[in-house]
């Protein structure tokens, strides 16, 4: 198994972690984009967890003429509904798929660990959660989108994962509505998905970190 480059940081790194986040960038990003946010959580001190922010791979994306930049898939088109390279965007949910073995043979319970993806991340964490073989502890979408919501094969192991979408009402590059689309298509799956949304635009903003905090430590703690 050869992991993706990433950062990892440690909430505590005084105690052993027994928890993990795979935190996804987004396109043009890399694990640095997220990696500083860690003790802004302000997670309380008997709560060890992992943090982990793969680096996506420099490959051409389509809507920037071709230009070679840090991806976790190939955006073909932008349509309402952005037509992406799903061979590609499996292929980052495959490589989400093996931080989670990773960190199962490290000791950590698959049921004590988050995946969370920020725009294309959280497009990736969508397909790598609702797929995985192994029961997580939580999904969380930021800003995003789910392209792969026609053809998504849901793993048994997950049909009761909780999931937190957040967006931003002023949002340019992904549009609320895509958003609260996800939403309405986690609920016709049979979950039961919790959304927030902020007046921020592609971004992320304090009350939503807090919030972020608030549910980590629900789960987790």
């Amino acid at each position: 198994m050869s992991l993706l480059p990433a950062i990892v940081r440690e909430s505590n790194p005084g105690k052993t972690a027994d928890a993990a986040v795979i935190w996804l960038h987004g396109l043009g990003a890399d694990g640095n984009d997220f990696a500083g946010l860690v003790p802004e959580l302000h997670l309380p001190a008997d709560l060890s967890v992992r943090f982990i922010f793969p680096h996506a791979p420099s490959i051409p994306v389509t809507i920037n003429q071709g230009y070679v930049m840090p991806a976790w898939y190939d955006i073909v088109e932008m349509d309402v509904q952005r037509r992406v390279d799903e061979k590609q965007l499996r292929a980052s949910a495959t490589a989400v798929h093996e931080f989670v073995t990773q960190q199962m043979a490290n000791g950590i319970d698959s049921r004590r660990i988050v995946l969370a993806g920020f725009s294309q991340g959280g497009a990736v964490v969508l397909e790598a959660g609702l797929s995985c073989p192994h029961p997580l502890a939580g999904l969380l979408s930021l800003s995003s989108y789910f392209p792969t919501a026609d053809s998504v094969r849901i793993n048994d192991a997950n049909r009761k994962l909780p999931i937190r979408i957040c967006h931003g009402t002023a949002d340019p590059v992904v549009n609320e509505a895509l958003g609260k689309n996800s939403v309405s298509v986690l609920e016709a799956f049979g979950f039961q998905p919790q959304y927030s949304s902020y007046p921020m635009q592609h971004s992320v903003c304090l009350e939503e970190i807090r919030d972020i905090s608030a549910w980590l430590q629900k789960l987790l703690g």
